[in-house]
């Protein structure tokens, strides 16, 4: 039963990702029944080639899934701290009515948690047995950053996605919360 649920959360998240232009377009695309079948297809077909990728060589597979998973999370929040810093400091700029959620300790707990990362970070290259897990998830940040680059130099969306978003929320709602 997991398999299949797994199947279904990746084709509608294919659908979603394509539906807003971050992944090819041809596969929001539905059949007659309302299905993305393309999506399926997508991501059955990525399901087998890694199948068949860890029966060729089990230990690599599985260790790069470990490896890259870890360090690659690291990266993800540090990208949303540095995204909370500067996307709020926009907001505060353009559209100060819109800030309805209101961190504590805004900016000193998001920098700590930079710093903190950063430290991790540091410390598993500096450390032999996780130094290859660093490695990989370098690797696999690179990889994405490639792939978003070749994407926004192929000129697939005339604006930023977050200011586009921002725009698409539409007015503010007042709040009762304070700084």
């Amino acid at each position: 039963m997991p398999e299949r649920s797994g199947l279904y959360v990746a084709s509608r998240m294919n659908f979603a990702l394509a539906r807003r232009g971050d992944a090819p377009r041809w596969m929001v695309k539905l059949n007659r029944r309302g299905v993305p079948a393309r999506a399926i297809l997508i991501a059955t077909s990525i399901g087998f080639v890694s199948v068949i990728a860890d029966v060729i060589s089990p230990d690599k597979v599985f260790l790069f899934l470990l490896y890259s998973s870890g360090s690659v999370a690291l990266f993800v929040y540090l990208a949303i701290c540095v995204s909370q810093l500067v996307m709020r400091r926009r907001l505060e700029r353009e559209a100060p009515e819109r800030l309805e959620v209101r961190m504590w300790l805004y900016p000193y707990l998001t920098w700590f948690a930079i710093a903190a990362i950063v430290v991790v970070i540091a410390a598993m290259a500096l450390v032999d047995d996780v130094r290859p897990q660093l490695g990989w998830g370098l690797g696999s940040v690179a990889v994405v950053l490639l792939a978003y680059r070749l994407k926004v130099r192929a000129g697939s969306r005339s604006e930023s996605a977050p200011a586009a978003r921002l725009r698409a929320l539409g007015p503010a709602r007042p709040t009762r919360t304070s700084r």
